[in-house]
């Protein structure tokens, strides 16, 4: 059974290829069938995830995954969260994706170590939320939310990983996101404890079946 990742982020498709790989699905990107992406207005992960899906699977004509995903800090009230993506305001020349990606992952932790500046509550989590649906119109939406919990750094860390893995470190490691390995992140991550969660679900449905 096909299922499109309702998302162009690279890193994300090798991450859920892994994670869901014992279900067998073949997962393709959007873009690859030239889906354009869906508007994001929602307030909440699940909100945004569950747009995404739906508008995924409408235009593709059948099942579809979303993920949402972002980085919450207590001492900023839940911020970045369902901006983290886009947290600072930076002009982004024309050209590779990728790129520009790279581009906004590093002015988005500029800015988040600034607002962070004299801060003495460091707790942070990553927080990842991913929906699945069999049809645009499903009634029953398959939910999961995975949690990984940290504190803030004063200073990138690593090279690893992408977004504000650089800035997250993970006490029981320790190490920063962006210093762990690829086997070791796809067994703690919060994407990880999702798409475990995911899989319980689509296995209790008969997802793809």
């Amino acid at each position: 059974m096909r299922l499109v990742l309702a998302s162009n982020n690279a890193a994300k498709l090798i991450e859920l290829q892994t994670l869901l790989e014992p279900l067998g699905l073949e997962l393709v990107t959007q873009r690859s069938l030239e889906i354009g992406e869906a508007e994001e207005p929602h307030a909440t992960f699940v909100e945004n995830a569950l747009a995404k899906a739906r508008h995924a699977a409408r235009a593709s004509g059948g099942a579809a995954i979303a993920d949402d995903s972002g980085l919450c800090v207590d001492a900023l009230g839940g911020a970045p969260g369902v901006a983290s993506a886009h947290y600072a305001s930076v002009a982004l020349p024309p050209g590779d994706r990728e790129a520009q990606r790279r581009l906004q992952d590093a002015a988005n932790n500029a800015l988040l170590l600034q607002r962070m500046r004299g801060v003495d509550d460091r707790r942070a989590r990553f927080v990842c939320t991913l929906v699945a649906v069999r049809t645009a119109d499903d009634p029953e939406p398959l939910v999961a939310t995975g949690r990984w919990q940290g504190r803030l750094s004063s200073e990138a860390r690593g090279q690893g990983g992408f977004g504000y893995d650089p800035l997250l470190f993970i006490p029981a490691l320790e190490r920063s996101v962006a210093e762990v390995d690829a086997a070791t992140k796809n067994a703690h991550s919060h994407r990880a404890r999702a798409a475990r969660q995911m899989l319980v679900l689509m296995r209790e449905v008969g997802f793809g079946a």
